[in-house]
């Protein structure tokens, strides 16, 4: 970040405020203006601070994406208390358990999620009180915020930003997206997904309008984007995007004004969604809740295939190296190896977890992120799976984000995920689990799954065609992503209830003739 100059959140939203005081927030329930947001968690703060809050001290946020949250977050987070909101969606014990790991010295939630935020919670009505006289003095290097990991493959991790790393990459997306004051950036993550709060930030930093979709529904997404006007949107994940694209009211001539779409996903898929949408220009991201959300982003100036296919290149202030797994050598372009990214907006630690901190976090302050990568010859990384997303199929290694690269450009196809299932000659097979597109609802599943497996084969090695295809019509999911942990129980519950032990032997002559 050369050149820079590390900010804290309140010196955000004051520098908003001062160029854009009229700039909004916008959910469908309601709206306001930074001015009057900053105002109100002026408000709130008092309330926090008369129940004991102090610099250091977490505030649990049991509330859905909307005004509340984010005067909350603005609040806690101008005490110096790092504000810690929750998936409202969670279970009792999901939450129970993430109390108890938080700690936190107060928990705030809404009446109607009282109950699953356990007992002595209070609403954001009742934390309101006349504005405090003055606010702590707070550095970028104070801790900001505590966001949990999804927990798709193991317990939720707490990962705990600075201010300035946070600002940084607000102030990063402004320069990546060319973001000004006038954009209005629009967003369905919720504001406990780091996602959420990068476009909460990010619209800060440019002094922008944000418009939030609240809780999502491809009804209201759709209003939103057409009736807000939205310049620049994030839903980031096929499962949010495809339903609006979907919607017949998504049209180019309906979102005259939307320039940019940042969605993550295999070529095939991310090709297939920009040809639907053709006037938007869309790029691809790269990053996990440690990075703030975001290390590399792509450019708009990029030819299409480079935002099809890549997530482009690092921020500023942020590093990338692809490392071989097992000897940590520097991989060369091309070459497939794990991504380790330090700088910046690299979380500072793991919440009362030193040992996975020092685990994942090495001594040159490398993150480790488990994912594996390749980068190009003009420094463009590209994600290939996730270290415990590759299948072994009789001793051959499976991507499982190839196999749904090639799956997801079948026209009957709309989400799709692949996990391995257990197979007593081969160890493990893909097993694919496919949501149809809307006109392929009604075909014969046994037809349309051979049709699958052999449109795979027309690529893929035969041992990478899945020799299980399961159609559902939702998803288990962890905030915005899919559990594929739940998928792989559930396709080793039914082989079990089938008597399956072994998958059928397939041949290419018998699947493509």
């Amino acid at each position: 970040m050369s050149g820079r100059v590390l900010r804290t959140l309140p010196q955000l939203l004051d520098a908003a405020v001062a160029t854009s005081p009229d700039a909004e927030v916008v959910f469908p329930d309601g709206r306001t203006t930074w001015t009057a947001l900053r105002e109100r968690s002026r408000r709130v703060a008092a309330g926090l601070a008369a129940a004991g809050v102090t610099r250091g001290d977490r505030v649990l946020l049991v509330l859905p994406s909307g005004l509340d949250a984010v005067a909350l977050i603005l609040a806690a987070a101008s005490l110096g208390a790092l504000p810690t909101p929750l998936n409202p969606r969670g279970t009792a014990d999901e939450t129970a358990w993430l109390r108890a790991d938080a700690d936190p010295a107060v928990v705030v939630a809404t009446p109607d999620l009282a109950a699953p935020a356990g007992p002595g919670s209070v609403t954001p009505a009742e934390l309101e009180a006349d504005p405090l006289d003055e606010l702590p003095v707070l550095s970028p290097d104070d801790p900001f915020i505590l966001l949990y990991t999804s927990g798709t493959t193991s317990r939720p991790r707490g990962c705990v930003h600075t201010h300035g790393a946070y600002t940084a990459l607000g102030e990063n997306l402004v320069d990546r997206l060319r973001l000004t004051p006038d954009d209005r950036f629009w967003t369905p993550l919720p504001l406990h997904h780091c996602g959420g709060i990068d476009l909460l930030v990010g619209s800060l930093a440019a002094a922008c309008t944000l418009v939030h979709v609240g809780t999502f529904t491809p009804d209201t997404a759709v209003r939103q984007l057409v009736g807000e006007r939205a310049t620049v949107a994030f839903p980031a994940f096929d499962t949010i995007w495809l339903p609006v694209l979907d919607h017949p009211d998504l049209r180019p001539d309906t979102v005259p004004a939307l320039r940019t779409v940042i969605n993550v996903g295999p070529a095939e898929r991310m090709a297939g969604m920009q040809e639907r949408l053709p006037s938007a220009v869309q790029i691809s991201c790269l990053g996990g809740t440690e990075s703030a959300g975001f290390c590399c982003v792509g450019s708009v100036d990029d030819p299409p295939e480079a935002r099809a296919g890549t997530s482009g290149v690092p921020l500023p202030g942020m590093e990338a190296r692809v490392a071989d797994p097992g000897t940590g050598r520097e991989c060369g372009p091309d070459e497939v190896g794990e991504f380790l990214h330090r700088g910046v907006s690299r979380m500072a630690y793991y919440h009362r977890d030193p040992d996975t901190t020092a685990e994942r976090i090495d001594a040159d302050g490398w993150f480790h992120t488990g994912d594996l990568v390749r980068r190009d010859a003009q420094g463009r990384l590209t994600f290939v799976s996730r270290l415990k997303d590759m299948l072994k199929v009789g001793g051959e290694n499976v991507a499982a984000a190839e196999v749904e690269g090639r799956l997801a450009t079948h026209p009957a196809v709309g989400v799709v995920a692949v996990v391995g299932a257990p197979d007593a000659r081969l160890g493990e097979v893909a097993a694919a689990f496919v949501e149809p597109t809307p006109a392929a609802r009604g075909l014969d599943p046994v037809a349309l799954a051979a049709e699958l497996q052999a449109y795979c084969a027309e690529t893929l090695a035969t041992f990478k065609v899945p020799r299980w295809v399961e159609f559902v019509e939702s998803w288990p999911m962890s905030g915005t992503k899919i559990q594929k942990g739940a998928l792989r129980e559930r396709v080793a519950a039914l082989l079990a209830a089938r008597g399956i032990t072994e998958a059928p032997r397939l041949s290419r002559r018998t699947l493509v003739g």
